[in-house]
């Protein structure tokens, strides 16, 4: 039985994963950290093993993950970004931040990584076993777009890709040409909340994309039921995404909402 370690952060992102894992032909015994404050306890019933632990606790977490037998990890689910700052790291966590001269999320989960690699442990593409819930090219959800807010959408992911490409933020909010917000550490939400209000609703567009040379094992753009509900009640009716590198969680649920709330999510 392939022995599958699961680092699993906030969201409905970690049980996603689970279900898509369990899905596949072959059986997988999923062994899953969890952090105090973010994972969602009640993953403790769908996985085989969980254990509880601090953000930063990279030898404990290492030294639990051998002792489970596994060789292969995937990171799903966000942490807190202001929990990120509270960091209180261990002597192998200090000493791998130590040797980066920038300290944005590419360079510190690339460090990680290099210090599972360590250890024997190959961290996996975030995408594993999600593939189904990447869409490609086309209408997604929600309601068609018209050609102008096209354009537009086509303006905002290409914003969205010069400001990823400087790790500033993925997402932009646009409307008709002009850049209304673009997001950085507070995140999308906040990011939509800010361009709704300078928008006021008219023709105001999300546009989120992957950076370029986008390391998916530690980073994926995601959309969800929550991204839409935030979107209509800042009166944004458009969601653009980038073909087969986003993730729709819980689409059912951001299906019925963006077809009940008027929100069209179109991948380009």
């Amino acid at each position: 039985m392939r022995t599958l370690g699961l680092i699993a952060g906030k969201g409905i992102y970690p049980e996603t994963f689970i279900a898509g894992a369990r899905s596949q032909a072959e059986p997988i015994r999923l062994v899953a950290a969890g952090f105090t404050g973010e994972t969602d306890p009640s993953l403790a019933d769908r996985v085989e093993v969980l254990e509880w632990f601090r953000v930063g606790q990279l030898s404990k977490l290492i030294k639990y993950l051998k002792k489970e037998g596994v060789t292969e990890l995937v990171m799903v689910g966000q942490i807190t970004p202001k929990n990120l700052f509270d960091l209180r790291p261990d002597l192998r966590v200090t000493m791998a931040l130590a040797k980066l001269k920038e300290r944005n999320a590419e360079t510190l989960f690339g460090a990680l990584v290099e210090e599972f690699a360590k250890d024997g442990i190959t961290v996996l593409p975030a995408t594993t076993y999600m593939e189904r819930h990447m869409p490609g090219p086309g209408q997604v959800m929600g309601r068609p777009l018209g050609e102008d807010e096209m354009e537009s959408a086509r303006y905002g992911l290409g914003i969205a890709k010069e400001t990823s490409r400087l790790d500033i933020g993925q997402s932009v909010v646009v409307r008709e040409g002009t850049v209304l917000a673009v997001e950085a550490f507070e995140g999308t939400n906040e990011c939509v909340r800010r361009g709704g209000q300078l928008g006021k609703g008219k023709k105001i567009i999300l546009a989120k994309v992957a950076k370029p040379n986008h390391d998916l094992r530690f980073d994926v753009p995601v959309i969800g039921p929550d991204t839409i509900r935030i979107c209509a009640e800042s009166g944004i009716r458009a969601i653009a995404i980038e073909a087969g590198m986003t993730l729709v969680l819980g689409w059912d649920e951001a299906a019925r909402l963006a077809e009940e709330l008027k929100v069209g999510v179109v991948a380009i």
